[in-house]
């Protein structure tokens, strides 16, 4: 097992990465101390992990709150049903909500746990590889509105995550490969190296080679822990991590929540990011070029589906990077450095946004 550290102060807490980690027991007694807990997961992880989650808490009062799953059901409609059962079950301000599934159900349940009695504990237990590398390390939760994606939420972080591998061998090969596109914007932003060391390893990544897997979720973790250690609340570096996500997140919204997976839509928006960041002469065409053959290689989609022009322009424009009414998006200048800027003509990103969704 390895331990990744999110240093935040009197708020840090442990990543733990590994293989056979769930059902480990010991594993969270310091985290939970016999208190009552709410487990949330959906039809699609509960039947096979569930269980194992269960025999990992020794003490304390567990219940559960099954979900639908899918990206459509992330809506405040579905965050009530927590809420429902958090009430139901009479869990106090000493109650802990552990969140057992992808990013959706994190996501939700971190929100329901932020806003319950203002404010309770929540463990995250990323059993996606995009949760893993992504989406339950810094604390973000919230759900979609249909005005664009991610625009409620809270910023709540967990007492832990325990990332387990062996979950990954149960995941669908596309919900893979979308975890992987988590994965490369780490690279892309900040550490060429592990760039490249995706693209020598694509292969294995897609054989589930454990070691590669485990490799690639310490790596994007440590990333992703420095960075948010420096800027948790996104008032600065941190939006680097939304590389790809401007695009990514118009793509949802316009195509309609689930027809994309989170990962595929954020896969096509990096490789929108890196042309466009090319277009305005900032990222060389051969870099440009290993960015969009490694998503093709990882599975990914490279290119946004044909939607309505205007309507994916006004979806870029609620994007929460937006200040001043002055939209900005993060752009690589190279493989292992991105900006975030709004100092590119409107005009071009117009013309841009007008023949990536006609090719």
């Amino acid at each position: 097992m390895m331990t990744i550290t999110v240093d935040l102060g009197a708020r840090s807490y442990p990543i733990y990465i590994g293989s056979g980690l769930l059902g480990h027991a010991g594993l969270l007694d310091a985290h939970l101390r016999g208190r009552d807990a709410l487990i949330v997961t959906n039809t699609t992880v509960g039947p096979l992990y569930l269980g194992r989650m269960r025999g990992m808490i020794a003490h304390g009062r567990v219940s559960t709150v099954e979900l639908p799953d899918g990206e459509e059901h992330k809506t405040l409609a579905t965050t009530a049903v927590i809420l429902d059962a958090l009430v139901q079950h009479r869990l106090g301000r000493d109650g802990v909500v552990i969140a057992l599934g992808g990013g959706v159900v994190g996501d939700m349940a971190g929100f329901a746990a932020a806003i319950y009695q203002r404010g309770i504990d929540f463990i995250q237990v990323p059993t996606t590889l995009l949760a893993q590398v992504d989406s339950a390390v810094g604390g973000k939760t919230g759900i979609n509105h249909p005005g664009g994606k991610n625009l409620v939420g809270a910023f709540h972080q967990p007492l832990c995550v325990l990332s387990d591998s062996e979950t990954l061998h149960t995941l669908p090969d596309r919900e893979l490969s979308a975890g992987l596109a988590e994965a490369v914007k780490c690279g892309i932003i900040a550490d060429a190296q592990f760039f490249a060391w995706c693209e020598a390893h694509a292969a294995a990544l897609l054989a589930r080679d454990a070691g590669a897997l485990n490799h690639v979720i310490r790596r994007a973790c440590e990333v992703k822990a420095e960075v948010v250690a420096g800027d948790e609340r996104e008032h600065g570096r941190r939006a680097l991590l939304n590389l790809g996500h401007t695009f990514g997140h118009a793509i949802e919204v316009c195509a309609g929540y689930g027809t994309l997976l989170h990962g595929e839509a954020v896969g096509a928006g990096m490789a929108m990011a890196a042309r466009f960041s090319q277009r305005i002469g900032w990222l060389a065409a051969a870099e440009a070029g290993r960015t969009v053959a490694l998503l093709a290689a990882l599975r990914l989609p490279v290119r946004p589906p044909r939607v309505e022009v205007e309507p994916f322009l006004a979806a870029m424009a609620i994007d929460k990077k937006v200040l001043g009414g002055q939209l900005r998006l993060v752009l690589p200048r190279t493989i292992g450095h991105a900006v975030v800027t709004a100092e590119f003509p409107l005009a071009d990103l117009r013309a841009f946004v007008r023949a990536e969704l006609a090719a």
